[in-house]
């Protein structure tokens, strides 16, 4: 990492129309956003990506969220500045945009983490998470792997060779993301910003029922479902992302 490095990535527009603050999942880090946001830097957007490459806690999004964000309305005075979270990233914002309302203009949930696909038996979460009460920093290896995120087989190289990406956690990271996890019932009530859902429908990763529930309790008067069939889980590196691309584009063009 270079020794002026700022702690995110940002790609600037020469006249911003608005910003995005992008926020990645688990296992990754913000190199996971060039693609979508060399997209918009073409349309006139700037985008700024948080970097947690080893992410340890889910107060670290916040506090980078916030963090970021400040950077963001600095460099693009009077501009509206969307949450835009993939993933983990995705079901984080969600959260953060419903106990901190006004921060943001916008909110865009793609594949958002509200539950797993895997729903493990009671021993099996036991087993995993008895560590926490002796070895919290214990590594155990994530449940998914590059093939369940893209069918892209040159962007699943990309991954599968970039030391940045991981696929393993604390112990104390999972049981702080299942904590979060049920945190969202509660997190519904309190949503009034504009959001946007962007799932995929042959999803390996993540529960697309439980996204679509969720979508459907939200009381917010500005809310939009947009599902993408025969789709992978990260979106935003799949084979025809560029029709996510276009239908984000869309939904941010009447926002502004």
């Amino acid at each position: 990492m270079k020794k002026d490095y700022i702690g995110y990535r940002k790609w600037s527009a020469p006249d911003p129309r608005c910003a995005f603050l992008l926020v990645h999942g688990l296992g990754t880090y913000s190199g996971r956003w060039e693609s979508m946001a060399g997209f918009f830097l073409q349309k006139g957007i700037s985008s700024y990506a948080i970097d947690l490459p080893e992410l340890d806690c889910i107060r670290s999004y916040y506090n980078e969220i916030l963090r970021v964000r400040e950077a963001a309305i600095k460099d693009n005075p009077g501009k509206k500045v969307f949450l835009v979270g993939e993933s983990l990233g995705g079901l984080t914002s969600f959260l953060f945009t419903a106990e901190h309302p006004g921060l943001f203009e916008g909110l865009v949930c793609i594949s958002p983490a509200f539950a797993n696909r895997k729903t493990l038996k009671f021993f099996e979460t036991v087993k995993m998470l008895l560590p926490i009460l002796y070895n919290p920093a214990k590594q155990v290896n994530l449940s998914f792997d590059s093939s369940m995120c893209t069918r892209d087989t040159d962007c699943r190289k990309k991954i599968d060779s970039d030391p940045r990406e991981y696929r393993s956690a604390s112990v104390g990271l999972i049981f702080d993301i299942l904590i979060t996890q049920t945190r969202t019932k509660r997190a519904i009530k309190n949503m009034n910003t504009p959001v946007l859902f962007m799932v995929s429908e042959e999803d390996l990763i993540i529960d697309t029922e439980t996204s679509r529930k969720v979508f459907d309790s939200l009381t917010a008067k500005d809310k939009t479902f947009i599902g993408f069939p025969g789709m992978y889980h990260a979106l935003s590196i799949e084979l025809g992302k560029e029709a996510v691309f276009e239908e984000l584009f869309k939904w941010i063009e009447k926002r502004l």
